[in-house]
């Protein structure tokens, strides 16, 4: 039952399985009162305990869409058992028999998600987002049903109402606390016209939610065709990787395809000389979903924002930000604007200092044009070549995917003593390119967790990077050999080409990285109290960036991909001196995501038109002409393919304000590697989870609050 206590209810309908059984559909469910007659499980992979070493790991190379709707049935059946006995239990209401029970339930639907989050993630097929469609709605009306059962929230009442006096420690306190403050920020005080509309809001947004998705994947699945000549400027490696894209898709040959993913599509703007293909690359990228055809999300997404509103309403919140943000540091909508807007003059400012320095360089190369947006990543190339004497491409030839891995492994071993040993096909994975490594405490020996690595791009696979967990560290499951995975996008080169990242990418990497590294040190008892609230789960992955660029990281591991020899110290050096270059562009294209996502969810009335909204809003705020937002509604998936970011993206921010004073923690000791730091940084807030407060975790650990200067001074903006 962990998910249903970890994240929102709508956030949970991941998805399901299209099937010819007849399953009742959401509509037709009614909520039970009275436990059902335990049934024996089906013969089904997905409902048998996970078998093999490591505590057991998921059967993914045997999942088919079809065995899921009777995996997913049996499992919600189940969980709903296990929860009616505890709400129907006659023995009085005790923090063993409701609290800790509820943290029991539902193991064998979780185990059933966690296989089904990478199919409909990593793997999507129109079977699986069929599932999802039907499924999801399902989800959530099983969730809802949990935490609008009267009996149970009353039970749970009665424990937190003697949570002080029943002998109950710190965390206990803390767990039901937070338990009882969820069943009634989801609804459990609602009369029963008001439950039934509630859920029929969460199933309507889950389905909403699954159709979104697929729009959007369909609108990448989507490619640009070019020719040699049109090329011209691309690196060789971005090239072959065109070629094999268009080889995949069965175009002639010399024919080269632009997948419409941001991995395939930044090196052309960055690199094409051509000015007509950059432009009607990136106008394709920016333009997902949003081209009047059947992939449109516009519609969708007026939808989901106008239900939230209403669902907002219902729960008695000013609007879905503010019923959104009540379990997060930040607390209020205007904690979070407030920090945005501190930055966002500061990143439109050095914006048109960087525009300047682009027109300049284009008027001296001769070049007649004015800088839109599909030429910002080209002549600011330029401009960093012309002013630190560096390229991207001087890079990466140091940078092959191998060695930022072994970088990544290295680092966490010398600052946490974490060790990784790939033990690629002993596990079940659920694609060839997917590699696994054994996790293990360096010091003791033990086994931490298994580590699977999805790392190219595919038909199929969403875009973006991200990481999960299939199974958390939580003592009082047994569970304690975390299992989890790293998902990134990088381009596939065709065979016997090196596999050599961006800058950007290897950033990329060891930021997912540092997702693994939180959930790997993760120490805690209850599961619910796995999970951290919005605004810190990317905290220690942006912490972990930190090390990519290291003297002691390039030295070891930044060696030619074709000489070994290691990276220069001249190039070290000219990449530390332009640490701050393009930080206008990097904090307004995100910025700018985070302040239309706030403002579109204020609104109490949720009526909306997306684009007149995104248009407006933008010019609200002052946003450059030659940027575009780094996600625009029609595409964004933060905020439309689940809950999860909406009235969130700014946590990236709020995130990097913390991290940012805590890599000043480690340079003030003169060692950015100080062990007494790390394990200080480990102990207080990487193992700890949720189980105290996460402002006053940051404290202990730095002695007061984060100081936004610190974040200002990283990106190289005044702090005045």
């Amino acid at each position: 039952m962990k998910a249903v206590l970890l994240a929102s209810v709508a956030a949970l309908a991941l998805g399901g399985c299209a099937t010819t059984q007849t399953a009742p559909t959401a509509e037709t469910v009614e909520p039970a009162t009275v436990a059902e007659t335990p049934v024996a499980a089906p013969d089904n992979i997905l409902l048998a305990d996970w078998s093999g070493p490591y505590g057991g790991v998921p059967p993914f190379d045997k999942v088919t869409p079809e065995i899921f709707p009777e995996a997913l049935q049996y499992a919600i059946a189940e969980q709903r058992r296990e929860v009616l006995a505890i709400a129907n239990n006659p023995a009085p209401p005790t923090f063993q028999n409701t609290v800790e029970g509820l943290e029991k339930t539902g193991e064998r639907l979780d185990r059933v998600l966690s296989v089904f989050g990478v199919m409909t993630s990593n793997m999507t097929t129109p079977e699986y987002q069929a599932l999802d469609k039907e499924w999801s709605p399902k989800l959530s009306a099983a969730y809802d049903e949990i935490i609008l059962n009267p009996e149970l929230f009353q039970r749970v009442k009665a424990v937190y109402e003697a949570r002080a006096t029943s002998g109950l420690d710190a965390k206990q306190q803390r767990l039901v606390t937070r338990l009882y403050d969820q069943f009634v920020r989801r609804g459990a005080n609602l009369d029963e016209a008001q439950k039934q509309q509630l859920s029929a809001y969460n199933q309507q947004l889950a389905e909403r939610f699954a159709t979104f998705s697929e729009k959007v994947l369909a609108d990448e699945s989507t490619y640009i065709t070019a020719t040699e000549a049109e090329l011209a400027g691309v690196p060789e490696d971005v090239k072959a990787a065109a070629a094999a894209a268009a080889k995949e898709r069965g175009l002639p040959a010399g024919s080269y395809a632009i997948v419409n993913t941001r991995s395939a599509v930044d090196p052309v703007l960055t690199f094409a000389d051509n000015r007509a293909l950059r432009e009607k690359t990136w106008k394709a990228f920016v333009n997902r979903g949003d081209n009047g055809d059947a992939n449109d999300t516009n519609a969708i997404i007026a939808e989901i924002v106008k239900l939230r509103a209403d669902r907002a309403k219902l729960l008695g919140f000013e609007s879905h930000a503010h019923w959104r943000m009540q379990d997060t540091m930040a607390g209020t909508p205007a904690e979070a604007q407030e920090l945005m807007m501190r930055v966002w003059p500061a990143a439109v400012a050095r914006v048109n200092e960087e525009v300047a320095d682009q027109q300049a360089i284009a008027d001296k190369l001769g070049h007649d044009i004015t800088i839109e947006p599909w030429d910002y990543r080209y002549y600011q190339e330029k401009v960093r070549k012309d002013r630190y004497d560096l390229s991207q491409e001087e890079i990466k030839p140091y940078f092959s995917l191998n060695n930022i891995i072994d970088a990544s492994y290295w680092a966490a071993g010398e600052l946490y003593g974490l060790d990784f040993k790939e033990i690629t096909g002993t596990v079940p994975t659920w694609h060839p390119d997917i590699r696994v490594y054994s996790v293990t405490d360096r010091e003791t020996g033990e086994q931490v967790g298994v580590f699977y690595r999805d790392d190219f791009a595919r038909t199929g696979k969403r875009s973006g990077a991200w990481a999960t967990t299939f199974r958390s560290h939580a003592g009082l499951l047994g569970d304690e050999i975390v299992l989890g995975s790293n998902n990134n996008n990088f381009v596939k080169p065709a065979p016997g080409e090196p596999v050599l990242i961006s800058l950007d990418d290897a950033e990329t990497l060891f930021h997912e990285f540092g997702h693994a590294i939180h959930y790997f040190l993760s120490d805690v008892y209850y599961p619910s109290f796995g999970g951290t609230p919005r605004d810190f789960v990317e905290y220690p992955s942006q912490v972990n960036e930190n090390w990519l660029l290291t003297p002691e990281v390039l030295n070891r591991f930044a060696k030619h991909h074709k000489t070994g020899e290691p990276m220069p110290q001249a190039l070290v050096d000219k990449i530390e001196a332009s640490s701050k270059f393009n930080q206008g562009f990097a904090t307004a294209e995100y910025l700018s995501s985070a302040l239309v996502d706030m403002a579109l969810h204020v609104d109490p009335t949720g009526v909306v038109d997306p684009d007149k909204f995104e248009r407006e809003t933008l010019a609200k705020i002052g946003m450059p002409d030659e940027l575009v937002m780094r996600h625009r509604l029609p595409h964004f998936n933060h905020l439309f393919s689940s809950d999860s970011y909406s009235a969130g993206y700014y946590s990236y921010l709020w995130s990097e304000t913390m991290d940012a004073d805590t890599w000043a923690a480690f340079e003030e000791t003169g060692n950015v590697w100080d062990k007494a730091t790390a394990e200080r940084f480990k102990e207080t807030l990487l193992s700890t989870g949720n189980e105290t407060d996460r402002a006053e975790a940051y404290r202990a650990f730095r002695g007061r609050d984060p100081d936004v200067n610190a974040l200002l001074k990283k990106r190289g903006f005044p702090t005045n």
